[in-house]
């Protein structure tokens, strides 16, 4: 999370350390964020729009008294942002006209990291520990830490993999989806999957592409298996370039993709597999 003020080429980093925030649960991190504001005076808060950053973002603006914008994909001026609606299917302009600080979801995706020149230097920015004296336990007690669990993959991270397969519930099982698996594998990328992909119980839910799961946009979307609903084109749409393959010569996923196959996925993946090389 990033706290910018109206100098901004003054750079610092805030470090805040206390086992409270050693989990990332939404309410002492929001307190968190709220204490930081009352002390910088901040003209901006900003946070990537991960499960993270719209868990905590909602809640300290809440306590800041503010509105956030959501999702932006584009900075068009220090209040006036573009981040889309509709699913994705067009892009409203947002201004900010409320007090300060505007806080913002940003699509990460949507920011390529620019070229690093070998002449460039980075400005070294101080390292101040945050006071933590006046933090507030109140609203530390509705929640609490559990577990973490994750599936262990030597695969690419999906929100930031090059390339990224994908499968829907055309894929009928688990088992079945073990293709995708595979095939990914072979390529060196990221396994994503549709929301009915997920509630069938296929893949994990932290594999979810689409509106309510991950944004990507990766250099290639490969999408087996998946007829393009509108939750769904939402979360890959932005990808460079999308292959999609679908026995359904009329799935909406054809409209958006640049290159599709009509065909059975589950004679189409064995032949791909056959016949591509090995990842080196």
């Amino acid at each position: 999370m990033y706290f910018i003020s109206y100098l901004l080429f003054h750079l610092q980093v805030l470090v805040a350390d206390s086992d409270k925030l050693a989990h990332p649960l939404a309410e002492p991190w929001a307190e968190l964020v709220h204490l930081v504001q009352q002390k910088g005076s901040y003209s901006h808060i900003i946070t990537s729009s991960s499960s993270f950053g719209k868990n905590i973002l909602p809640r300290a603006a809440a306590l800041l008294n503010v509105s956030p914008v959501t999702d932006v994909v584009e900075i068009s001026g220090p209040r006036l942002f573009i981040r889309p609606i509709y699913a994705g299917n067009a892009l409203c302009t947002v201004r900010y006209t409320g007090l300060d600080p505007c806080m913002l979801t940003i699509r990460s995706t949507s920011f390529p990291v620019p070229p690093v020149s070998s002449e460039s230097r980075p400005n070294a920015a101080p390292i101040s520990q945050v006071d933590l004296s006046t933090f507030s336990e109140d609203n530390l007690s509705k929640s609490r830490y559990v577990k973490h669990t994750s599936q262990e993959t030597e695969r690419p991270d999906l929100g930031s993999a090059r390339v990224v397969i994908s499968g829907g519930r055309a894929l009928k099982s688990a088992e079945n989806f073990k293709l995708i698996e595979k095939l990914a594998e072979k390529l060196g990328a990221a396994v994503g999957a549709t929301r009915a992909a997920v509630d069938a119980g296929f893949v994990p839910n932290e594999l979810q592409v689409g509106q309510t799961g991950k944004i990507v946009a990766p250099e290639l979307y490969m999408a087996f298996g998946i007829s393009g609903a509108i939750q769904h084109l939402a979360g890959m749409r932005d990808s460079k370039v999308i292959v999609a393959v679908n026995k359904d010569a009329d799935a909406p996923i054809f409209q958006v993709a640049d290159y599709g196959l009509v065909g059975d996925l589950f004679e189409l993946i064995p032949e791909l597999l056959e016949k591509l090389p090995e990842q080196k």
